[in-house]
């Protein structure tokens, strides 16, 4: 139990917690937002989500696609290549000793250019603005990534 103590004293590590929870949030909410976007368009991927719509060929028309649906979907996937590697990495970063105010730095960053990136695909705004958000999001990823390799790992 000391360690779990230990971890939790560990300001980084607490810090990557806290944006963790944040971009988990922000990742759950896409996720009610697809949702929310086929029940509204009345636009379902599958037979049985629109059987309460009706049935046989009447249920058939709610099988289809729509582009608000498909870009809130799309953005969604984003997400969840982007921010399972942000976790992974900043896990093992928070925990090789960084100093606090660049891990920070690297927090905040990561989640600003992630809930840009959704405003950008959801709004949306013209190109560069979603591909820049992704290019800061992933280079953080990338940088801390360099710093374990560089600093904790016998490469």
């Amino acid at each position: 139990m000391a360690e779990l103590n230990q971890l939790m004293e560990n300001e980084v590590f607490m810090a990557f917690a806290s944006y963790a929870t944040i971009i988990l949030s922000k990742m759950m909410f896409m996720s009610t937002a697809t949702a929310f976007y086929r029940l509204t368009k009345k636009v379902f991927a599958n037979p049985e989500d629109c059987a309460s719509f009706g049935k046989g060929e009447n249920a058939k028309k709610y099988m289809r696609t729509d582009d608000s649906v498909e870009r809130v979907r799309r953005a969604h996937l984003n997400d969840l290549e982007n921010i399972v590697p942000f976790l992974g990495i900043g896990l093992l970063y928070s925990l090789s000793g960084p100093d606090l105010s660049t891990a920070l730095l690297h927090f905040r960053v990561f989640v600003g250019a992630r809930v840009y990136h959704t405003l950008a695909y959801l709004t949306p705004l013209p190109q560069p603005n979603r591909a820049l958000a992704f290019f800061v999001g992933y280079g953080v990823t990338l940088s801390m990534a360099y710093r374990v390799l560089r600093s904790k790992l016998y490469l």
